[in-house]
């Protein structure tokens, strides 16, 4: 009997349309645009605005696209995953809100809390749902309304983060494509470094709590980019190598987008050159467990299928991981 792979049979991504640019970054804060870009990388993000709007409008966008160029209708799915740190209440789950939106009434639906490397994990999810056999149409959700919970008087952040969702339909295949293999990983030492203070059970919200500005990304940037930078490379490194991929195999080296620096030290440890590293962050800045399959969506039109993909990503926890991924179909397929 084949193997049963999950695999990508299409993906979809929406950004809002109000750009942030760093010019408009340097009027709230004392920075400029040479020095975000010089440190990160980062040009522009995008911007979810109107009241009333949270990461379930933003994942309804992509789904409703992704409905359309693939032909899926919402009686089909049979499990939604939802991947992120923004949820549109504490309860129920995103993914819940997201299916009352689109109609979605035959399926299971949860989120997913992994931060940054929240896609992987809720892909790799799916795909140990699909190769169970139990599930055959699965939404694998990447949102964030990042721009929620950023202290837009913070110079340290302040600059970093974008709103965007990411949406893949993840299907059962037994043809040497899909999901090929999987490293995730969790050092929870990381907390002190990169976290939101308030909001949660040990410190729910106060008039206290909103002073002291506790309901906000907080991050000490040197050491997440000190452990980004080797764990990336470390799990990404150890799947090429337990996979007998050299840098010469693969078709594209997809990684988080937080950091221009980041990226590109990764990558020179991988060996990857430049022109097989997928980078976007100049454009939409870091939105978070969204950021992979917003690069994948805009590389769908040049993908190949069978084209070998390492995914690779780093975020609050710290979890951080990798993939290795066969593309499962020629990008002009949805043209």
């Amino acid at each position: 009997m084949k193997k049963m792979n999950a695999v990508i049979t299409g993906i979809s991504a929406y950004l809002p349309d109000y750009v942030l640019t760093n010019e408009e970054i340097s009027r709230m804060v004392d920075t400029t645009d040479e020095w975000i870009m010089t440190r990160v990388g980062i040009k522009e993000r995008r911007i979810l605005k109107g009241e009333g709007l949270g990461t379930s409008y933003l994942a309804c966008k992509a789904i409703e696209d992704l409905f359309r160029k693939t032909g899926t209708t919402p009686d089909e799915i049979d499990l939604v995953i939802c991947a992120t740190s923004t949820p549109d209440h504490v309860f129920p789950a995103t993914a819940a809100i997201i299916c009352g939106k689109m109609g979605i009434k035959n399926a299971f639906a949860y989120d997913i809390q992994a931060a940054c490397a929240g896609f992987l994990t809720a892909f790799y999810n799916a795909a140990n749902y699909i190769e169970s056999g139990r599930h055959k149409k699965v939404l694998v959700i990447a949102a964030e309304k990042m721009s929620s919970m950023i202290d837009y008087t913070d110079r340290a952040t302040s600059p970093l983060f974008g709103d965007g969702a990411g949406v893949a339909l993840v299907e059962p295949t037994t043809e040497d494509v899909g999901m090929m293999d999987t490293i995730l990983r969790t050092d929870g030492s990381g907390f002190p470094y990169l976290h939101m203070k308030a909001g949660g059970s040990v410190y729910p919200a106060t008039h206290e709590t909103v002073d002291k500005h506790w309901h906000y990304v907080y991050q000490e940037g040197q050491t997440v980019f000190k452990n980004a930078v080797a764990d990336m490379a470390d799990v990404s490194e150890e799947i090429m190598k337990r996979n007998n991929l050299v840098a010469d195999d693969l078709a594209w080296f997809i990684p988080h987008q937080a950091n221009l620096r980041i990226i590109d030290a990764v990558a020179r440890r991988m060996g990857v050159g430049k022109e097989k590293v997928m980078v976007n962050i100049e454009k939409y800045a870091n939105t978070s467990a969204a950021t992979i399959p917003i690069c994948l969506w805009e590389l769908e039109p040049t993908l190949k299928k069978g084209d070998k993909l390492v995914l690779s990503t780093f975020g609050a926890g710290f979890t951080y991981g990798s993939m290795y991924l066969k593309w499962g179909y020629d990008g002009n397929k949805y043209k």
